[in-house]
């Protein structure tokens, strides 16, 4: 495969398009009580309400955020398992009630085929997958919406994810896991222009493995499909500054400024406002001030 970007400032995800030749940035809206970043402190510990998850998704659309992220179960180390219907009734009335009411692309982080199905037909514009759709039943679920997917490498699984990850050469190990995971899409009907990549910062992979990833995200180019960078807050920081998660921003903006460098389509974060200006900023100095800031 050529190591080159493809056209994707039309890319359709369900009723809405997106311009992919730009970077955007991805708000996370995480309805669920242990979320590593947000459960317990931003909001009350035992349930994100519909309303208040729909007030925190208005405010990153006005912060400029062009797709937000609904996710009901935690993946942070450690997680509790949930059952398929509580993530159904965690995430499908957030998905319904915001696709109703912001004009914005919503995706759903989940691995379960029922929830998958669940949220096509509420207004859902992408299947974000932690587990790369590897569950029995999500590859035919996923097709069957006729919806973008965006694949993550994770080696092992949450609860044992970051137990001494090891890889013979991480940016091999990833390109070759990614590779095998956009077969599978192909043979279960999902084309290639409906995948979007995620080299998984932080899922089995220790600080030096996320760097040197971050730092050679470009190469990932090579497969043409738009890529998603995740490493918002990730303890991939603490290590490098040690921070606790709630002061972690400096640190993730300057994750992000690297990633628009290396060519990534799709930043998710939890500091919309900030990653914004960092996003149009880096962008503006890599065109030289040829931009358009609409």
């Amino acid at each position: 495969m050529e190591n080159t970007v493809n056209d994707f400032s039309a890319y359709r995800f369900g009723a809405r398009t997106l311009d992919l030749s730009r970077p955007q940035v991805m708000g996370i809206v995480n309805v669920t009580p242990d979320s590593f970043s947000d459960g317990g402190t931003l909001y009350d510990a035992r349930k994100l309400s519909v309303d208040q998850a729909l007030e925190r998704a208005r405010q990153m659309v006005q912060d400029g955020a062009t797709i937000i992220d609904v996710g009901g179960e935690s993946t942070r180390p450690g997680a509790a398992v949930v059952s398929v219907q509580e993530e159904l009734d965690r995430v499908l009335p957030v998905v319904e009630r915001l696709s109703a009411e912001l004009d914005v692309v919503i995706s759903v982080d989940t691995s379960a085929p029922e929830v998958i199905a669940g949220v096509a037909g509420l207004g859902a514009g992408l299947i974000n997958d932690v587990r790369a759709l590897g569950r029995e039943g999500a590859l035919a679920a996923a097709a069957a919406t006729n919806l973008p997917v965006c694949v993550m490498h994770m080696q092992g699984s949450p609860a044992t994810m970051q137990n001494a990850p090891h890889y013979d050469d991480v940016l091999d190990d990833v390109s070759y896991f990614l590779q095998q995971r956009i077969v599978a899409c192909n043979e279960a009907g999902i084309a290639s222009d409906r995948i979007i990549l995620d080299p998984g910062f932080g899922f089995g992979k220790t600080v030096e493995h996320n760097l040197r990833l971050l730092n050679n995200l470009r190469q990932l180019h090579r497969f043409g499909m738009p890529l998603l960078v995740g490493t918002s807050r990730k303890s991939m920081i603490d290590h490098v500054l040690h921070r606790p998660v709630d002061q972690r921003l400096a640190g993730s903006l300057a994750t992000v400024a690297i990633g628009v460098q290396q060519g990534g389509q799709i930043f998710r974060v939890h500091d919309v406002r900030e990653t914004v200006d960092v996003v149009r900023m880096a962008e503006a100095i890599l065109n030289e001030g040829r931009i358009d800031n609409d």
